[in-house]
């Protein structure tokens, strides 16, 4: 508690912007964030507004986009989807033309929906429900997160690859994420991967102990990993499983990217974490370690998640597009995005169409966890992108 509290006085401080009033002079744009600056998901949607701040000065220092520089407003939704739409008019009505929501299909979506009827672009800071986009909220509505079919595809391959062949389900029901990371993992694996030794679902919001899961791992006597697709109660149920002498290799999403949990797990080993890139100095990419240490000259340390590179990539796309259509108009600007074919940007190479509008089939970084300490392996592809299913 006392490292979040210290996070979120970090925010404030680090934004150093409020929802007054502000206008847009003649030479300037202005991208309004509508998220949480405080309470519960403050810490996933920290980073990545962070990062967004990064590529802004990057942008201005060249002269802005369409020869505007760049301001930001702020407007917090305080972890509260019901805040959400009334945070998105706040930046809206002070000019806002990109609209940045909170980190998550549940959270995020009532700012993105008003954006949406606004006329506006709205970009999820890294939403991996597919449901963010044209199918769940429009066809302006956009995230720079990775699709859970992308995530649970590209983590049953890769734990195919490593020989495994027998996985425990651990299926986190708190939000439609950490669901849907599950079920696509399963349909994957059951694809001619492996098979499952056992399964169990857990709500990481209110279940503060799980001894009938522990029972139910315990029961899987072949089972070779644990697929944990936790949310933001992920970690208690962790440092219970390794409590309880279970020692399996646990294999995470990237909601559980970052160190800003794992003194919560002390000396946590064999675990593994999918990512956009690594907050620890050894990513291999030399664009995220470039971003990794401009973040820290900013803000004088490093990134508690790799999502600094989400929040980053938002508006190095949105710029793009902006050029390209030589216009802020959200129609146009959302018709250059849908054209991105494995762009190249610092989340990864980045794809998105008319019909989807998150991506599906992006390269992730895995990282390991070997005694509390984090180490960058290698950036794995999905061979087969599961059929997305609503």
């Amino acid at each position: 508690m006392r490292r979040l509290t210290a996070l979120l006085a970090g925010i404030s401080l680090a934004t150093g912007l409020g929802a007054g009033a502000v206008s847009a002079a003649d030479d300037e744009v202005i991208v309004g964030a509508a998220i949480a600056l405080s309470s519960i998901l403050a810490p996933y949607d920290d980073a990545p507004f962070k990062g967004a701040q990064l590529a802004i000065d990057d942008i201005n220092a060249k002269g802005g986009v369409l020869g505007k520089k760049i301001k930001v407003v702020t407007a917090d939704t305080k972890s509260d989807p019901a805040q959400g739409a009334n945070a998105a008019i706040a930046v809206i009505e002070q000019g806002a033309e990109l609209v940045l929501v909170t980190c998550d299909f549940d959270f995020g979506s009532p700012a993105a929906i008003t954006a949406q009827g606004k006329g506006k672009i709205a970009f999820s800071l890294c939403a991996g429900d597919p449901k963010f986009g044209v199918q769940g909220i429009g066809d302006l509505a956009f995230t720079m997160g990775n699709g859970t079919p992308n995530e649970g595809a590209t983590l049953a391959e890769w734990a195919a690859k490593r020989g495994w062949k027998k996985a425990f389900i651990l299926k986190d029901v708190q939000v439609e994420y950490t669901k849907s990371v599950a079920d696509y993992f399963k349909g994957r694996w059951l694809d001619g991967l492996g098979e499952v030794a056992g399964e169990d679902t857990v709500n990481g919001q209110t279940d503060t102990q799980v001894p009938g899961q522990i029972s139910s791992i315990k029961a899987a006597k072949d089972a070779e990993f644990i697929l944990f697709p936790g949310g933001p109660g992920g970690p208690p149920i962790i440092r219970q499983i390794r409590a309880a002498g279970i020692d399996l290799p646990i294999l995470m999403p990237n909601s559980l990217d970052g160190n800003y949990w794992i003194e919560a797990v002390p000396d946590l080993s064999n675990a593994f974490v999918l990512t956009m890139g690594s907050i620890y100095g050894d990513d291999p990419d030399p664009a995220v370690q470039a971003v990794m240490d401009k973040f820290k000259a900013k803000f004088g340390a490093p990134p508690v998640t790799s999502y600094v590179l989400s929040g980053y990539a938002i508006i190095e796309a949105w710029a793009k597009a902006v050029e390209r259509a030589g216009t802020f108009d959200g129609q146009k600007v959302a018709a250059e995005l849908e054209k991105f074919k494995d762009e190249p940007l610092v989340a990864g190479l980045t794809t998105f169409t008319d019909e989807w509008h998150i991506n599906l089939n992006r390269p992730m970084l895995v990282i390991e966890i070997q005694n509390g300490k984090h180490k960058a392996l290698e950036r794995t592809r999905v061979e087969k992108v599961p059929e997305v299913k609503f």
